[in-house]
């Protein structure tokens, strides 16, 4: 699945498409970006860089500093955010401008949030799993505290929810290899060393 299971494919046949602009339309999403626009303009945050609202096919992906930023200004906006309550403010300033919307807003990941129509989070793809043909689906997630981007999926009765306490791909295979006796390698080599 890519976009939650907006986008759905099985057995390389596409099974599934949709779209925020088909949800919203133009009009209601041209005044979402123009107002989260206005706002990121307004804040008084340390630093900004680039590509403040990422357009996804069921989603806005917003940062208040911008994705553009190196990875030590992403950290240092995730501790200044912790501290300032920057996204959660937003959040909360959002959900009562756009209530008659449908949205729901999912803080995720160090710099950003998603808006998204509300039933569009995780949990979509599941619709796709036909209950009687899996016994168990698991997920392994980071952000798995309520208004975090895995919540909904990782306490929906239908998954085993893992909770990863940080963004390593070897914690999650350590825990597969403790759940599931799948080994687990000692190390990962970056994607720029392939």
């Amino acid at each position: 699945f890519s976009e939650n299971g907006l986008l759905a494919y099985k057995d390389g046949q596409k099974i599934g498409e949709t779209s925020i602009v088909k949800h919203l339309g133009e009009e209601k999403l041209k005044k979402l970006i123009n107002w989260a626009l206005r706002y990121f303009a307004d804040l008084d945050i340390p630093i900004k860089r680039g590509t403040f609202i990422e357009f996804r096919q069921g989603m806005l992906n917003m940062s208040p500093i911008g994705r553009n930023c190196s990875r030590e200004e992403r950290n240092d906006f995730e501790k200044f955010d912790l501290a300032n309550g920057i996204r959660q403010t937003m959040v909360e300033k959002m959900r009562k401008e756009f209530a008659d919307y449908g949205l729901s807003f999912s803080i995720g990941g160090q710099v950003s949030f998603d808006v998204f129509p509300t039933g569009w989070d995780k949990t979509y793809c599941l619709r796709y799993l036909p209950e009687a043909d899996f016994d168990e689906i698991h997920f392994f997630g980071d952000k798995t505290f309520e208004g975090g981007n895995d919540f909904e999926i990782y306490t929906h009765p239908r998954t085993i929810g893992h909770s990863i306490d940080d963004q390593n791909p070897l914690t999650t295979l350590k825990k597969l290899e403790e759940l599931f006796g799948v080994p687990a390698p000692k190390s990962l080599t970056p994607p720029s060393a392939h």
